[in-house]
């Protein structure tokens, strides 16, 4: 049985969503659950689940909790018996596969680096996140985040990292790998990107060489390689025009729709619409490059979200990613 421990007190609503979210998982994929944090407030919301004590679902106490509102780095070095850093404990002693957090970001970042530590041949763990296409394919996108300044070498550990990401838990066969830059032509970009080119080209992967911001979304592509700056930008423009988008389709449709038939009808058309563009569908964003399976939720995740980020973080796991990961970079130093 997989089990995957969950920072029960990380989100901007927890712990109700990770206390849902982990009872959803538990019977849905029969993963054993460590939920980690207050065990008076995590008993309290489970007791309001009938089904909750038939399930494979423990609690983990923790005296300390991280906040949205604390210093990264301070706290990921100072609270130390915090829920975040018990559930990396977990992981690096073996006792979970892998841990689900949609609490402060960069503290999540910084303490999976210090309590697990990076693969062999990582400069720098890079957070992946996966968008939907035209085409209904993901594309991964590294780094949305994780690393706001990077070198060219970094660059191209990501797009191996995304490369083997894409291929061995999305099941993406040989998957085209994009350069993330102003113009698909190579002499188009700035010294970063210009620099990595090469580098790529060197990977024994299936680069395709620069591509433009709209070939996120166009399904051209499967891997988009940026820096964090970049990727995170990219990241927070898609999801305030999806927002955008839902809100003007919906106006629209209450505004022009008469009939009780076609309202129906368009109503499920709208709700298909936006399911697809859900973010709670994916989950969480990994953190490729440590040791351990690592998931980054968003802070406002639902507990459909959390739900789907155990999913995840049980599939990473069993594709054993970090030691693919491990070996290929390896090969890659011999060949360098």
């Amino acid at each position: 049985m997989i089990t995957i421990a969950v920072d029960a007190m990380g989100g901007d609503k927890a712990p109700v969503p990770e206390v849902e979210g982990a009872i959803h998982a538990a019977k849905q994929y029969g993963h054993k659950i460590i939920l980690v944090g207050d065990r008076h407030i995590i008993q309290e919301h489970l007791d309001g689940h009938a089904t909750a004590k038939k399930l494979p679902i423990e609690i983990l106490h923790t005296s300390e909790r991280i906040t949205m509102d604390d210093h990264a780095a301070k706290a990921a070095r100072t609270k130390k018996d915090s829920s975040m850093h018990l559930c990396a404990r977990l992981v690096a002693d073996g006792k979970a596969d892998g841990y689900v957090s949609a609490g402060n970001t960069g503290a999540c970042m910084a303490i999976a680096k210090m309590v697990m530590g990076k693969v062999p041949g990582v400069d720098r763990p890079a957070l992946s996140g996966v968008f939907p296409t035209l085409k209904g394919s993901p594309v991964v996108v590294v780094d949305v985040g994780a690393n706001v300044d990077c070198e060219p070498r970094m660059l191209a550990q990501f797009g191996l990292m995304g490369e083997i990401y894409s291929r061995l838990v999305l099941k993406v066969k040989n998957p085209r790998v994009g350069l993330l830059s102003i113009g698909e032509e190579e002499h188009k970009g700035n010294a970063l990107t210009k620099e990595t080119t090469p580098l790529l080209k060197e990977l024994n992967i299936n680069f395709i060489g620069n591509v433009e911001g709209r070939d996120i979304f166009s399904g051209h592509t499967d891997v988009v390689v940026c820096d964090g700056f970049v990727g995170n930008v990219a990241l927070k423009v898609s999801e305030g025009l999806v927002e955008m988008i839902r809100s003007l389709l919906r106006q629209s449709l209450e505004a022009t729709l008469s009939s009780k038939i076609g309202y129906v009808l368009s109503r499920s058309a709208y709700k298909d619409f936006k399911k697809r563009l859900d973010y709670s569908e994916i989950g969480g964003a990994p953190l490729l490059g440590v040791k351990g399976v690592c998931i980054i939720c968003h802070g406002r995740s639902d507990s459909n979200a959390i739900k789907n980020a155990i999913r995840a973080a049980a599939e990473f796991a069993s594709s054993n990613i970090n030691q693919r990961i491990k070996e290929e970079l390896v090969e890659l130093a011999k060949t360098g």
